[in-house]
């Protein structure tokens, strides 16, 4: 029987004050490899040991205060390959790795773009839109097997959101930046690993707001983060979940995991 490996990715919305629910869902799921967004923490204060005590042991961080971050923590060994500054202007916004086993990870948490979806009125927006385009430019030159996942800020499709005539102006589903993403994807042939096994229009949510009283019940999600793989890497995937259950767990992110299983 071939062996499998099992990658997650996570907004988590500060990594510190949740560490509980990190930990729950490593001892539930067992990924070999977690990538978290959001972190909200300089290096130096990431919760390196507990999650070697877990067996995380190689870890790559990219933090910063108060503010975004990026992190991936592995049982496996990994190799810290780039820390790409798609937003130009410093903000821990990527992590990216070498596996031993060929291919490379990439860990991305896109600009949330604001309230305004519009790039003269509302400079995050533009900045949002301009870290989409330095990615679709670093798309074109790829020429490895690459996974690149994280928290898109996008939800492309009708499908991804509840209510898609209400979130037509709505920033994270505006026809612009579906535009930029479709843009993205078709520069290196990204596959979508959530769609190729929840094809539309089925619908799949990964985020739900903090607002809604009780999340499950009214179900107002969006379908904010992505795993992508460059062709090569998209056949062997052999199984895709969005990890639901953990939207009701204590003190939740807004955020849910994906987890993707490959063929090794």
């Amino acid at each position: 029987m071939a062996s499998t490996l099992k990658i997650a990715t996570w907004n988590i919305n500060s990594v510190r004050f949740r560490i509980g629910i990190v930990e729950r869902f490593l001892a539930e799921e067992a990924p070999d490899i977690l990538c978290l967004q959001e972190t909200k923490t300089v290096d130096e204060t990431f919760p390196v040991e507990a999650l070697k005590a877990m067996g995380y042991q190689y870890q790559a961080l990219h933090g910063q205060k108060m503010h975004h971050g990026v992190a991936i923590v592995s049982r496996i060994p990994m190799h810290e390959d780039d820390r790409l500054d798609w937003q130009a202007n410093g903000e821990a916004r990527h992590v990216g790795v070498r596996l031993d086993s060929g291919f490379y990870l990439e860990n991305v948490y896109v600009p949330a773009g604001g309230d305004i979806p519009d790039r003269e009125q509302n400079p995050k927006f533009a900045q949002k839109l301009d870290f989409l385009e330095r990615m679709t430019e670093w798309s074109k030159a790829l020429d490895r097997p690459t996974l690149l996942v994280g928290d898109f800020n996008v939800a492309p499709l009708e499908s991804d959101v509840w209510s898609h005539k209400q979130l037509l102006k709505v920033v994270s589903h505006t026809p612009i930046e579906v535009e930029h993403l479709d843009r993205l994807q078709k520069a290196n042939d990204w596959v979508d690993l959530g769609r190729r096994f929840v094809p539309p229009p089925e619908r799949y949510y990964s985020w739900w707001s903090y607002r809604a009283k009780d999340w499950a019940a009214s179900d107002r999600g969006r379908r904010l983060d992505h795993m992508w793989a460059s062709p090569d890497l998209a056949e062997k995937a052999v199984a895709h979940t969005v990890h639901e259950p953990s939207r009701g767990w204590e003190k939740p992110s807004d955020h849910v995991p994906l987890v993707t299983e490959f063929r090794v």
